[in-house]
């Protein structure tokens, strides 16, 4: 211990080095998480209101027309049977 009167300085500088990592590594946490709820709020609104973000079709493939769903091709009870 070359110098017993800095222990408590020391101690001092290692807290705040400590503190200014927890609280960097929390807004980095924080940003993070408030641009990816950013974005898909952003992403939601337009699929929800296209018109106000430029667009002007709604969610794609939602008419049943376009949308691609399957037509039965054969009686239901004949599926069950072998």
């Amino acid at each position: 211990m070359n110098n017993p009167a800095g222990a408590f300085v020391q101690g001092a500088e290692a807290y705040g080095r400590f503190l200014e990592v927890f609280i960097d590594g929390h807004w980095w946490v924080v940003g993070d998480a408030l641009e990816n709820i950013g974005k898909t709020t952003k992403r939601l609104g337009a699929n929800a209101y296209p018109h106000l973000y430029g667009g002007s079709a709604g969610l794609k493939g939602s008419s049943p027309r376009y949308s691609g769903y399957a037509t039965p091709t054969k009686e239901v009870k004949s599926r069950f049977q072998e």
